[in-house]
């Protein structure tokens, strides 16, 4: 009889040392029982410290990895890689994915770390997490190139863009298309060098031809890497940058047309300004009509009113016949200037002096004043303190100039700003107005400040305020 069978029908002695035993009625044992049951008791007390340590084992880490204690944090590290082995499924799956994130920040930084090592890391990494192989091949390869390593990381891109596991999922073609076009960003790169390699030699050279069908070889591999992630709704702009470039080198230029006006239009992507502006270059070198290039910026200045390419977007709209674009025009200078960080933009604050003064003699009061009431509250403050017209004084006179000139036309001769600058070293200030009065900004229609704007109703149009700095403290003369 086998020894299970011995231990289940042998009866109980009462010499059985140092264990107690479960018991059936009829007086028999179950040594196997017993073992089970105490199994289960001490695992679930195992498992709860097991989960405990971890977390705590995970905070430390975190911890360390904020205070940027690498070496503290590879030795957590070192004790929180038994997650592989937790009983809970979901914890066990999740852990790869968890180690290499961790794993991965704590090799970049470590003064002690070097490539071998993140590549050894990395791979042992790929074979424990299948489900990461993926993820972990594109980052692997991105730090690869940035230590200059483009082989290696091209290299580490063809591997990945081949491998398989399973049944192909959504998730996965979008890293295998993300892969590819990594792959084909490398090869932009060589078919940039052999670019400007062909650009030295003469075209009578043999190398040249040699030169020429290379780079052409390297620009169709590009562009089919390009080609699919492309189509997938996301944010591509440097793989679609390098795929215009290729295209329009190679005269393609409806091909490259095409690209950026669904990059930038097509509704299943993300809104993206970036998009909009590559569109506008890319007519802009096509000397693409005036029209065309209104409706590309009008776009971007809805997402980014504050855009460097908003003065020239005011230039465009001021240039324009129609009066719906010569009003948007004043609205997209004010609504740059809306932003901090353009409030020491000299240029910005040009065009508001001259256009204010060419759209109120223009008879457009209401333009003006729809964009003023708006900002009337916050404006003086933000813009025209005296605290703002010493520093603009300090640090930029042709600015503080340009500003006091809008100051004087939107608040009056009353305004502090106007005031200070107005009071300050008449020689520096000459050279400003010689410049002015060249500009013909030396005068402004002034229809906004408190008191005539309580006596609208009985001024002329054509009243003139005459900003006279040369002769002390500013005056202000209203005809009535």
């Amino acid at each position: 009889m086998s020894d299970f069978s011995d231990d289940l029908l042998r009866p109980m002695s009462e010499d059985d040392p140092g264990q107690t035993n479960v018991r059936s009625g009829s007086g028999m044992r179950f040594p196997w029982l017993q073992k089970h049951i105490e199994s289960v008791a001490t695992r679930g007390k195992k498992e709860k410290d097991f989960a405990r340590t971890t977390s705590a084992c995970l905070r430390n880490i975190q911890e360390a990895l904020l205070r940027h204690e690498w070496q503290l944090a590879a030795e957590y590290m070192h004790s929180y890689v038994q997650t592989l082995e937790d009983s809970d499924s979901s914890k066990r799956q999740a852990a790869p994915e968890i180690i290499w994130k961790l794993g991965s920040e704590i090799l970049y930084y470590h003064p002690k770390s070097s490539v071998d090592t993140f590549n050894a890391f990395a791979d042992r990494m790929k074979n424990i997490g299948v489900m990461n192989y993926l993820t972990i091949s594109l980052q692997h390869a991105l730090y690869l190139l940035h230590h200059g390593m483009f082989d290696d990381a091209s290299r580490n891109l063809s591997q990945a863009e081949t491998w398989r596991y399973g049944e192909k999922s959504s998730s996965q073609e979008v890293l295998i298309n993300l892969i590819q076009a990594y792959k084909g960003l490398l090869q932009y790169y060589t078919w940039s060098k052999k670019k400007m390699e062909l650009s030295k030699l003469d075209e009578d050279d043999y190398a040249y031809n040699t030169a020429s069908q290379s780079m052409y070889n390297h620009s169709w591999n590009t562009s089919m890497n390009f080609c699919a992630l492309i189509q997938i709704p996301g944010v591509w702009d440097p793989f679609v940058k390098s795929y215009v470039e290729i295209l329009e080198f190679y005269g393609d230029q409806d091909g490259a047309r095409e690209v950026l006006t669904n990059y930038a239009y097509d509704e299943k992507f993300p809104s993206n300004p970036n998009a909009h502006i590559y569109l506008y270059n890319f007519l802009k070198r096509e000397k693409a009509p005036r029209e065309k290039l209104i409706s590309v910026l009008k776009i971007l200045y809805q997402i980014v009113p504050s855009h460097k390419l908003m003065l020239e977007f005011h230039r465009l709209l001021r240039k324009s016949d129609k009066e719906e674009h010569q009003k948007l025009a004043l609205e997209v200078l004010f609504g740059v200037l809306d932003f901090a960080g353009c409030t020491k933009n000299i240029t910005a604050w040009q065009y508001l002096a001259k256009y204010l003064r060419q759209t109120l003699m223009g008879n457009h009061l209401a333009w003006v004043q729809k964009e003023w009431n708006s900002r009337k509250n916050w404006w003086p403050d933000f813009h025209f303190s005296y605290f703002w017209a010493k520093s603009d004084w300090k640090e930029d006179k042709a600015l503080a100039y340009e500003k006091a000139l809008v100051a004087g036309i939107l608040l009056g001769k009353g305004c502090r700003y106007l005031r200070y600058i107005s009071k300050q070293d008449h020689q520096v200030l000459k050279k400003k107005m010689k410049r002015m009065k060249k500009m013909n900004l030396f005068e402004a229609v002034n229809f906004l400040h408190p008191r005539t704007m309580l006596l609208k109703e009985t001024l002329s149009l054509q009243v003139r305020v005459c900003f006279s700095v040369l002769q002390g403290p500013l005056r202000c003369g209203c005809s009535l």
